[in-house]
């Protein structure tokens, strides 16, 4: 279980974002208020440089910055390595790109593709957490 500072810690990675200025803040702002918004229990701190997103104290979820063009969420099962069963995350959309059993990720190069997807990321992303 992380520290109570730490399961909701907006005011910190609101810091981490302002002194970082990335190119697609406003790609990246829209993709936290909707993941953040797909459970009330999520939590949010910085891991790896980047927003990262937890359940009861288990990441799942971790942006990637390094591109200027946009924004990256992949999607993990925390330090343990686990395989997701075969079918386990239903994606009629498309959203994901699967980097291995374990890992995916999704790609948002402005804030109205993350708009224009909320509903299907939402539920993709409670597929996930379920498996936590």
């Amino acid at each position: 279980q992380l520290p109570e500072k730490q399961q909701d810690a907006p005011a910190d990675v609101d810091a981490f974002l302002a002194a970082l200025a990335h190119p697609q803040d406003a790609t990246l702002q829209r993709l936290r208020a909707a993941i953040r918004a797909t459970d009330p229990r999520i939590g949010e701190d910085i891991k790896w440089n980047a927003p990262s997103f937890h359940l009861d104290g288990r990441h799942f979820a971790t942006m990637q910055l390094r591109r200027p063009d946009s924004v990256l969420l992949v999607l993990h099962l925390g330090a343990d390595r686990r395989v997701l069963p075969a079918g386990a995350i239903a994606d009629p959309t498309g959203l994901l790109t699967w980097l291995g059993a374990d890992r995916a990720t999704l790609a948002f190069r402005r804030p109205a593709d993350v708009e224009a997807h909320q509903a299907a990321l939402q539920a993709v992303l409670r597929q996930w957490m379920a498996h936590l």
